[in-house]
């Protein structure tokens, strides 16, 4: 193998896994910026874990909320989370994913009711998905969120 080869074998992994991080932050952070948009417009709409809520007025309706996503790693949060699996420790490209699928699919759930006052017993489930057998794949993360979307009587 001559150093052109060599260059080309060993230059293009390293340019797409820079080009990776660069696509997958900007993407992050765009994400960020929506779901900080969308959880501003439902603050006054209240996710929350009770069976039981004192309504302020009486409930016309109850009806079932749910929201799912499912979001994947990118291959640079891949490739840096091979270094920590040798060393341990927490792994903190991970963390950010399971935090934007797991505000993703309240949101979500919160918009498949748009109508409702307050989403009683809140609950959030989480999966992994591995497109092959093994750790080998490209993982993503499942997070689905259900409850019961309750609608206030506004009726004078």
């Amino acid at each position: 193998m001559d150093s052109v080869e060599l260059w080309i074998s060993l230059g293009i992994p390293v340019v797409l896994i820079v080009v990776g991080k660069f696509v997958g932050a900007s993407l992050e952070r765009s994400h960020y910026r929506s779901i900080i948009e969308r959880e501003a417009r439902f603050r006054a709409r209240p996710a929350i874990s009770t069976k039981e809520l004192d309504a302020p007025v009486p409930i016309q309706s109850a009806s079932l909320a749910v929201g799912s996503v499912v979001v994947s790693v990118d291959h640079f949060k891949r490739f840096l989370s091979g270094f920590r699996m040798i060393f341990g420790g927490e792994i903190r490209s991970y963390s950010s994913l399971i935090d934007r699928a797991r505000r993703e699919a309240v949101l979500r759930m919160k918009e498949s009711q748009p109508g409702a006052d307050a989403f009683l017993n809140t609950r959030l489930e989480t999966s992994t998905i591995s497109s092959t057998a093994g750790n080998e794949g490209t993982g993503t993360i499942e997070v689905l969120a259900y409850g019961t979307a309750v609608h206030y009587d506004r009726r004078p």
